[in-house]
């Protein structure tokens, strides 16, 4: 391999070309400087707080993702139980069992963000690697094996009899085609997006990395949906209609103190997505993006006036429900989260 080779191949210059790859405050400079700009017209930093009352801090940061579920109906949730720590393997394996779920599930904490220790268990040894690894309280989830995931952000105004949807992104999983020639090693480096994952899939598919991948198969590399660990984001907005919007509004009808926020879900078909035939895996509130933008051929300027509006409409919710008597965490008590969420996943 040449020298411009090299370099156009490395990591470096693969997250240079792809801005979706930018650092959290490059990207986010702009809506942090309007974020100053709100705080200074609120009079207070973290008056998003007031965006979902129903949700700690809002649901920016250090909310619990169980506390969360359990404010959305049973039909639309998976099997969630929540582990607390310390836990054998052989206890972790009886909670499984007792709740009607079976292996592969889902393992992640109950505070976390951007993919941070979500792994998909399917082995006793992933049971036990896990408990070696995880040092807070934790969710085991049962794995939705629908085709389809999305992120589905909804919004509605206080005092507004109707919400919409703004934003919807489809994920799609980490995964190669074989061509009948090259390795499983061969094929994560010709792409890209697999390529900037290579420390976890060497230490994953240590075993396989040397075979060589039939013509046409398709290999699943990471079977979640999170950008930070490889799932390609698609803006699907196309997918926005007045049904969407009404089928949202349905379901965050049920959820007290909702007002903002993303449902990631799971879902067999589109027609399923409509009718509401879903599974919320997650409900994230004001910290959660408008998704979309992370498509690949998604134009910066055009995510960053995104981003200003998302903030926009945190602001407006915020300050109708501060109108209505809903006041703003405080800074001490927001700095106290903030510490103790920050101390939680270390």
């Amino acid at each position: 391999m040449n020298l411009w080779k090299k370099i156009t191949r490395s990591n470096f210059f693969i997250k240079l070309k792809s801005w979706e790859y930018w650092p959290f405050g490059i990207i986010h400079f702009p809506a942090i400087i309007y974020w100053l700009w709100l705080s200074l017209r609120s009079r207070s930093l973290v008056f998003f707080s007031a965006s979902n009352p129903g949700i700690p801090m809002g649901g920016m940061f250090g909310e619990s993702k169980y506390d969360v579920l359990k404010k959305i109906p049973d039909q639309y949730v998976p099997k969630t139980i929540l582990i607390s720590i310390p836990v054998s393997a052989s206890e972790v394996q009886a909670k499984i069992s007792a709740s009607g779920m079976d292996l592969p599930v889902i393992f992640k904490p109950d505070l976390g963000e951007r993919g941070f220790m979500v792994k998909k268990i399917t082995t006793g040894q992933d049971i036990e690697d896990y408990l070696l690894q995880i040092k807070i309280v934790f969710l085991i989830q049962e794995w939705i094996q629908l085709p389809l995931e999305y992120g589905v952000l909804y919004i509605k105004f206080p005092g507004q009899e109707k919400g919409k949807v703004t934003s919807v992104v489809a994920k799609e999983m980490l995964s190669i085609i074989g061509n009948g020639k090259s390795t499983l090693q061969e094929l994560i480096f010709q792409y890209d997006r697999a390529k900037l994952q290579w420390e976890k899939l060497k230490c994953t598919y240590h075993d396989r990395l040397e075979s060589i991948i039939p013509f046409g198969e398709k290999v699943e590399l990471v079977s979640i949906g999170n950008h930070a660990l490889g799932t390609k984001f698609i803006n699907a907005n196309h997918l926005i209609n007045d049904r969407l919007s009404n089928t949202f509004d349905a379901i965050s009808s049920h959820i007290a103190g909702f007002y903002f926020g993303r449902f990631d879900l799971r879902c067999a078909s589109l027609e399923d997505l409509y009718e509401g035939k879903i599974k919320i895996m997650e409900l994230n509130g004001c910290g959660a993006e408008p998704a979309h933008i992370y498509d690949s051929d998604f134009p910066l300027r055009e995510a960053l006036a995104a981003l200003v509006i998302h903030w926009s409409n945190i602001f407006k919710i915020a300050s109708a429900n501060k109108k209505q008597g809903v006041d703003y965490v405080s800074h001490k008590e927001a700095l106290a989260f903030y510490r103790k969420f920050k101390a939680a996943i270390k």
